[in-house]
């Protein structure tokens, strides 16, 4: 088994941690890897040079770097019905999955789209047609470059509001059609909504990647 931890564990949100420090740490803690998180621990336009070095000192100290984390997704969504958004979250992704190939990971952490964030007023309540449709038109136009990159886009099942059930996001993977694109399972997200053993039952070898965390709520 392969165990890594997220760098918001270690670094937090501000990015004040390096990747050197975060490898380090993973090497007293007898990890086998880590993730990196964009947009605090590294930039998406991380320099191709720099993504050499992190990759050389984690291959070094023998920590892997297999997937990639980002909170960008809720405020800027792949399935938002206003154009230039969607745009915006395009032109991220493109850059988070050369990021990815630079780095060697194989999974990037993608949230595919929300119909509501609720702890931000600031963020539009979607109709959940718009929004299988609109991340579904964005994930298809990703594909030729996830395929020529080899990187998996690893969508995360979380409180989003969209896609409730095992059973849909089984439908919405197929519908896609590409191997390249699959869901990180987040087990205790799951919780609220089955049973995670549901989840592996059902979706298989569509799961590109695993979080797991501590969940406290009513059965």
């Amino acid at each position: 088994m392969y165990k890594a931890l997220n760098y918001w564990v270690f670094g937090g949100f501000s990015g004040a941690a390096t990747p050197y420090q975060f490898i380090d740490f993973a090497v007293k803690q007898g990890l086998d890897g880590i993730e990196l998180t964009v947009g605090d621990a590294l930039p998406v336009d991380c320099p191709e040079s720099e993504c050499r070095k992190i990759a050389a000192y984690a291959a070094e100290r023998g920590i892997g770097l297999r997937t990639l984390a980002s909170g960008f997704y809720w405020g800027c969504s792949l399935g938002s019905p206003d154009e230039a958004e969607r745009q915006r979250a395009l032109a991220f992704t493109r850059d988070y999955l050369v990021l990815a190939k630079r780095l060697g990971a194989e999974t990037i952490l993608v949230v595919p789209g929300a119909t509501r964030v609720a702890w931000d007023p600031s963020r539009p309540v979607v109709p959940y047609q718009t929004v299988w449709t609109q991340s579904q038109k964005s994930l298809r136009e990703l594909i030729p470059l996830a395929e020529s990159t080899g990187v998996n886009i690893g969508l995360e099942n979380v409180w989003n509001r969209f896609l409730l059930s095992p059973i849909e996001w089984r439908c919405y993977l197929d519908e896609l059609g590409s191997e390249r694109i699959g869901i990180y399972f987040d087990v205790g997200n799951a919780c609220i909504y089955a049973q995670p053993t549901d989840y592996v039952e059902v979706l298989g070898r569509r799961i590109k990647a695993v979080h797991l965390k501590n969940f406290v709520g009513s059965d």
